[in-house]
């Protein structure tokens, strides 16, 4: 492994600072309806852009999480409640943003027999009752691979079933917590096999220390789970007790990557320093849904 860069971000990770009127609505919004979201919770480098774009991540389940990655800035610790009246809140703030696409996200809660899916589904029902012509794309934790649960969340049919692998098979157990490599790829691979019709995604992070090869190989082995989009992104360090950077990849890279994954049959690849899994996730569906029925047009 590469000794940790130490040395200052480079020109090209740059963040735009933007806190207009639309970024204080979305901010005031969230916090009147008692929301949280992964932008704030996560630290998400785009939040600016994004608010100031009126669109967010909500984060469903409360704001701590039962696991402690090292790459992540959530909150972790044992929840100690289950809000049910979430889900309307969300389709109410949902209905208020007149979002076309809406990404909902949860922390992982290992102290509920059904890791949350039900209130996955209910946030689902509940948004496409007040805005149906919405899109609703769900990224969702492993559920500790139950397939029980998993069933609950694509029986409400979301139009995006996302989950992560965050990184190389490799580094898989270094930099996550309790999920496991093979196991989220069964769950990608179940998610398909329970409903076909519906896209599913996942999410690569670069600069942990991982190797070229190993990126590629991530790639092949979710195209083996006929993986739809995937988004690949730089990792940033987000405090001084998490993993550190081994490596800034230059967005040359990046592009490069976007090639790899495409020739490899993936409908869209969103890759770039400051890409995320719901980074441009609307256009990421209109691109994926394009390229799909240009290749059905051609087979």
């Amino acid at each position: 492994m590469s000794k940790s860069v130490k040395e200052p971000k480079p020109d090209w990770i740059r963040i735009k600072l933007t806190t207009g009127e639309n970024y204080e609505d979305i901010k005031n919004m969230m916090r009147s309806k008692t929301l949280h979201t992964v932008c704030e919770e996560a630290r998400c480098p785009n939040i600016y852009e994004c608010w100031a774009n009126r669109t967010a991540t909500f984060m469903i389940l409360g704001d701590i999480c039962t696991r402690a990655c090292r790459f992540c800035a959530v909150n972790t610790g044992m929840p100690t409640e289950l809000d049910l009246g979430e889900p309307e809140r969300v389709a109410e703030a949902t209905e208020n943003m007149n979002l076309r696409h809406c990404v909902v996200t949860s922390v992982a809660r290992d102290d509920l027999k059904d890791g949350g899916a039900t209130i996955f589904a209910e946030t689902i029902k509940a948004i496409r009752a007040r805005t149906p012509l919405c899109s609703v794309e769900v990224l969702i934790p492993d559920f500790l691979g139950d397939a029980d649960s998993l069933q609950i969340v694509m029986d409400a049919k979301p139009d995006i079933l996302n989950h992560n692998i965050e990184t190389v098979e490799r580094m898989s157990d270094r930099v996550r917590a309790k999920a496991k490599y093979r196991r989220s790829l069964e769950l990608l691979q179940r998610a398909k096999s329970m409903q076909p019709e519906i896209p599913t995604k996942s999410s690569i992070m670069l600069g942990v220390g991982e190797e070229w090869d190993e990126i590629l190989q991530a790639m092949d082995d979710l195209r083996a789970v006929n993986c739809d989009i995937l988004t690949i992104g730089q990792y940033l360090q987000p405090s001084p007790s998490h993993l550190r950077v081994e490596k800034y990849y230059p967005p040359e890279l990046f592009a490069e990557l976007k090639v790899e994954g495409m020739k490899r049959g993936f409908s869209h690849v969103e890759s770039g320093p400051l890409v995320r899994s719901s980074y441009h996730a609307h256009d990421q569906v209109k691109s994926a849904k394009g390229n799909k029925e240009g290749v059905q047009t051609l087979s």
